[in-house]
C-alpha cells in the first residue's frame, strides 16, 4: 500500500468529453514524488516538441504530492504545469490557498486537463463527481467575479477555485491562475492555455484523508512544527510584514529591479517597503489552510477613491515590478496596479517587466502616443501605468503588442528595443538582481523554464539561508564566484524536490523549518525511511528531465538561449552578461557548463562540477 499517495490520476479529454481515472504505480512515485516531478514526467512523454501552447494537444497538470491533505505545515501547496506560451517551453508555477489539498482529498494525487471545450465552460470536482459545466455566464468576468459567483452557485463554503480573468481568455501569455482571490499561479502564462481551451474555471471539494503510514505521528509533528513556525514567523516579523518587507533590505544589496534595471539603487524604497506599507494599507496578515506563516496581505484603501480597494496586497516580487521597476513611489497606486493585474489574470512580474519595457521605450520614442492609443507611458506615473495594464490585459492598442511578452514585443518594435530586454528564453527576470547575486544568475540562465527564482533557491542562499545537510554551511561572499556553481547546482535539486514534494518554501525562508525536520515527517507520511541524499536525487532526476536539450519530447530549443540584462553604468561587479550556446553538444555530457563571462574584467571563469 503507498502511503502519502491515492495512487490515482485524473484525466479530462475536453475534446472528447471523456473523464476518466488512471491508476500510477508506486513505482513512479518513488522516482518523481508527486508535484512537479509527475507533472514533469507527462510533459516529457506525453507533448510532442513542435505542437503549439495553444494547440488542443497541450495539457495543463495541476499535481500534489504526499505533503498535501497531511495538515502539515506548507501543504496549501501545489504544482501547475503545461507547454509555455511565453516561452514556447516547458512552464511551470505553483499556487496554494486551498486548491491543493482539496485536489488530494477528492482522491487525486493530479489532474490532467486536454484538448479543447466547444464552448467556455469550468470544471467541477466533487470527491468522485466530476463534471464539465458550461460557463457563458462568467465570459468576461475578472478572476474575482468569477470566484464569487462561483462560490455562491456551488452552495459549498469550502469549495476551493482556480480561475482565469479577462487576460487568460483572451490569450495574454502571461495570464496566471487565480485560486480562492488571494493566490496566484503566477508565472509561464498557464492561465492563458486553460483560456485556451475554454476553462474558466476548475472547483474542486474533497473531504477524503489520505492515507499516511504513521497517523499519531503526522499529527504530532504537524502540531508541534505549526507553533515552531508560528512562534519564528512572528519574532523576525514575517508574519506582521511579510514579503513587502524584503524591499528595503534588497535595494540596500543593489538587488532590486530599478527603472527596468537600467540602476541598481532607488533611494525611495523605503516608502513603499513595511513597515510604511504595512501602514498605510492596513495590512491584515492572510494565511493558506494550516498555515502557519500567513504570508499573504489582505490590504484596505478608502481613499483616494480611484485607488479604493480590499483585497490582496502586492506581496515583494509585485511590489518590485509595478514599483521601483517603474519607478513608482506610491504604494497606494501599486496596490491599484496590483489589483488590477489579480482582476484581470496577469502574472505581475511579466506584467510589470512589460510596463517598464514600455516606458523605456516610450522615453527613447520607439513607441508613441499614436501606438498608445493616446496615452503618454512615463516612469513615476501610477495612473498611467494602471491604464497601461488595463489596456494589457483586454489587449487594445500597445497592450494587444505587450500581451504578447516583452521578448515578441521587442522583435516587432525593433530599434534595438531587444537589447534592452532583461530574460531568459523569453521569460522575464524576476526582481531577483543577477548582477548581484552570481548564483542566482548561473541558476537562471541554466533553469528549466528559464529566469525563476523558486525553481533554484539561491537568492536566499546568497542571503544567508544555510542548509547544512546538503553542506551549505555559511553565507557566501557577495560578488564572489567562489563555490557559486556548486550552490547553483544544489539549490536547484533541492527545490525541484521541494515543488514535487510539494511544500511551501516560506516553511523554511522564513519560517526555520530544517531539512531534517522535512525528512522526518516525510517519513511519517510515507513510511518510507529515505535518507536525505535519496531526496536529492529525486531533485537531480526531475530537473534533469527538464533540462533544454535533454528533454526530447516537451523541450522547445530557443535559439541562443542566454540571461540578458542591461549593464550598468558601472564598474565591475555590477554588471555582467552570462549566456551558453551549443545545447544539444553541451547537454550530452554535463547538465550545464558553468562559463561565467565577466566582460568588464576581460576574464573568464571556468567551472565544472557535474552532477554524479
Amino acid at each position: 500500500m503507498s502511503y502519502g499517495w491515492w495512487g490515482k490520476i485524473l484525466r479530462i479529454d475536453l475534446s472528447e468529453g471523456k473523464i476518466t481515472q488512471e491508476e500510477v504505480s508506486e513505482k513512479i512515485y518513488e522516482k518523481f514524488i508527486g508535484g512537479a516531478g509527475i507533472g514533469a514526467k507527462i510533459i516529457y512523454e506525453e507533448l510532442n516538441q513542435n505542437l503549439s501552447p495553444f494547440s488542443s494537444e497541450n495539457k495543463v497538470i495541476l499535481a500534489t504530492g504526499p505533503w498535501q491533505g497531511t495538515k502539515l505545515p506548507g501543504d496549501a501547496k501545489w504544482s501547475a504545469m503545461s507547454k509555455s506560451p511565453l516561452t514556447n517551453t516547458y512552464g511551470e508555477s505553483a499556487g496554494t490557498a486551498g486548491f491543493g489539498i482539496n485536489l488530494k482529498r477528492a482522491g487525486y494525487d493530479a489532474l490532467v486537463i486536454q484538448g479543447k471545450a466547444e464552448k467556455l465552460s469550468y470544471i467541477y470536482i466533487n470527491n468522485d463527481e466530476v463534471e464539465i459545466k458550461e460557463a457563458q455566464f462568467l465570459r468576461n468576468k475578472d478572476s474575482l467575479e468569477t470566484f464569487q459567483i462561483l462560490k455562491r452557485g456551488l452552495n459549498n463554503p469550502k469549495v476551493s477555485i482556480a480561475a482565469i480573468g479577462p487576460a487568460g481568455e483572451k490569450l495574454v501569455r502571461f495570464a496566471c491562475i487565480v485560486i480562492d482571490e488571494h493566490s496566484f499561479a503566477g508565472r509561464c502564462g498557464i492561465g492563458a492555455v486553460l483560456g485556451s481551451k475554454n476553462i474558466k474555471a476548475i472547483a474542486v471539494y474533497g473531504n477524503k484523508r489520505p492515507s499516511v503510514s504513521s497517523p499519531d505521528k503526522v499529527e504530532e509533528l504537524a502540531r508541534e512544527q505549526r507553533k515552531k513556525i508560528r512562534n519564528f514567523a512572528s519574532e523576525n516579523g514575517f508574519t506582521e510584514h511579510g514579503t513587502p518587507a524584503a524591499v528595503l533590505s534588497a535595494a540596500q544589496t543593489a538587488n532590486l529591479p530599478v527603472q527596468y534595471w537600467r540602476e541598481d539603487s532607488w533611494d525611495k524604497a523605503e516608502k513603499i517597503s513595511a513597515p510604511n506599507y504595512t501602514r498605510v494599507l492596513k495590512v491584515k496578515p492572510r494565511a493558506c489552510l494550516y498555515c502557519p506563516v500567513a504570508c499573504h496581505r489582505q490590504i484596505e484603501i478608502d481613499h483616494p477613491k480611484k485607488y479604493a480597494l480590499k483585497g490582496a496586497g502586492p506581496q515583494y516580487e509585485s511590489l518590485s515590478f509595478l514599483g521601483s521597476n517603474c519607478l513608482i513611489d506610491d504604494v497606494k497606486a501599486i496596490a491599484k496596479a496590483n489589483d488590477i493585474c489579480n482582476r484581470l489574470g496577469m502574472d505581475t512580474i511579466s506584467a510589470g517587466a512589460c510596463a517598464g519595457f514600455a516606458m523605456e521605450c516610450f522615453e527613447k520614442g520607439w513607441i508613441s502616443k499614436k501606438d498608445t492609443g493616446g496615452l503618454s507611458i512615463r516612469w513615476g506615473k501610477g495612473d498611467d501605468l494602471i491604464q497601461l495594464l488595463e489596456k494589457i490585459g483586454k489587449r487594445e492598442d500597445i497592450g494587444d503588442l505587450l500581451a504578447e511578452g516583452t521578448t515578441r514585443a521587442a522583435r516587432e518594435i525593433g530599434q534595438g528595443a531587444e537589447k534592452i530586454v532583461a530574460q531568459v528564453r523569453g521569460l522575464d527576470i524576476p526582481a531577483w538582481d543577477p548582477r548581484s547575486f552570481f548564483a542566482t544568475a548561473i541558476n537562471y540562465a541554466t533553469g528549466t523554464i528559464g529566469a525563476c527564482h523558486e525553481r533554484g533557491m539561491c537568492p536566499s542562499i546568497e542571503l544567508g539561508l544555510l542548509f547544512p545537510e546538503i553542506g551549505i554551511k555559511e553565507a557566501p561572499k557577495f560578488f564572489d564566484p567562489s563555490g557559486k556553481v556548486d550552490i547553483c547546482i544544489k539549490s536547484q535539486n533541492l527545490s525541484a524536490f521541494f515543488n514535487s514534494l510539494v511544500i511551501c518554501n516560506y516553511m523554511v525562508d522564513g519560517g526555520g523549518m530544517s531539512l531534517t525536520e522535512i525528512l522526518e515527517c516525510f517519513r511519517a507520511v510515507t513510511g518510507r525511511d529515505w535518507p536525505i541524499n535519496k531526496l536529492m536525487e529525486v531533485g537531480e532526476r526531475v530537473y534533469n528531465l527538464l533540462l533544454p536539450g535533454r528533454t526530447s519530447q516537451a523541450q522547445h530549443q530557443h535559439p541562443d538561449p542566454q540571461l540578458q540584462i542591461q549593464l550598468l553604468p558601472a564598474s565591475f561587479p555590477q554588471g555582467f552578461f552570462l549566456y551558453r550556446e551549443g545545447l544539444p553538444s553541451l547537454f550530452q555530457a554535463q547538465p550545464f557548463p558553468h562559463l561565467l563571462y565577466f566582460f568588464q574584467q576581460e576574464e573568464v571563469l571556468k567551472s565544472a562540477s557535474p552532477l554524479s
